[in-house]
């Protein structure tokens, strides 16, 4: 059936991701929920969405397989016959947290796989998918946001394969904003600083007191509907003349002091 706007969110079951899944149905957006291992959290969202009268379909898919990305653009297209959207959310950490002395190959190629290959070539499949669209008429244009990290440039010596995988994020913002300007299709980084949600649970108490101590100026911690409400004022054309930025979603964290 054929939607007003659809939109994919990559790791759209929990956490930062469930939270933009979320604002884009208000918004008006079919989604496509992706996950990768918990689909109670999908069907969740995706009763949530259409509790409140919006279009969701959640679909299983690692990201880091050539196989499921291809399935999920595909299952998008058949629910929806369109995608104006690509949110690339879906992310791990480091496999252990382990030491940069002590790093293993196995972490590397999973952290890589899921928050590097996967978000460029879907971003690529995708890409052609809006371009060929457009030609049709299907959609006015396209937007490609990367969730990526203030981890991306403040390094955590026990999380080197993370950081590295969200530093060229920033790159390949750059890269794919450039290459499709022409084609109609704008790129956006959001960078989010240190948000509650699983991932951050384990150091929360660490953080509490970095908070109260000032390590970013707003003084509390970020929650996913800040996120979520970055995506949105991207997706309502907020920026019609940018495209390769960065949005910081961090409290003020990236703002160097003395």
């Amino acid at each position: 059936m054929e939607t007003a706007r659809a939109a994919i969110v990559t790791g759209g079951s929990r956490g930062i991701g469930r939270a933009i899944a979320v604002e884009l149905a208000r918004l008006g957006y079919a989604v496509v929920v992706n996950y990768a291992t918990r689909p109670d959290a999908a069907e969740q969202v995706v009763a949530e969405i259409t509790k409140s009268g919006g279009q969701a379909v959640a679909v299983q898919g690692d990201v880091g397989s050539p196989v499921d990305r291809d399935l999920i653009v595909d299952r998008a297209l058949t629910a929806f016959e369109r995608i104006d959207v690509l949110v690339n959310n879906a992310g791990i950490t480091s496999q252990g947290r382990k030491d940069i002395l002590e790093a293993t190959e196995e972490s590397w190629e999973r952290v890589f796989n899921t928050n590097l290959k996967g978000p460029f070539f879907l971003s690529q499949r995708v890409a052609n998918e809006m371009i060929r669209l457009m030609a049709r008429n299907k959609i006015p244009d396209g937007k490609i946001i990367n969730i990526s990290s203030v981890s991306g440039y403040a390094v955590s010596t026990n999380r080197a394969d993370y950081c590295m995988t969200k530093a060229a994020l920033g790159m390949m913002t750059k890269l794919y904003a450039q290459r499709l300007a022409d084609e109609g299709i704008t790129v956006f980084e959001i960078c989010p600083g240190v948000i509650e949600s699983d991932m951050t649970a384990p150091v929360k108490e660490k953080y509490d007191r970095l908070i109260r101590e000032g390590i970013w100026p707003i003084r509390r911690w970020g929650r996913p509907d800040d996120v979520g409400r970055a995506v949105a004022a991207v997706v309502s054309d907020y920026f019609p003349f940018s495209t390769g930025e960065r949005i910081n979603i961090d409290g003020g964290f990236h703002i160097r002091r003395l």
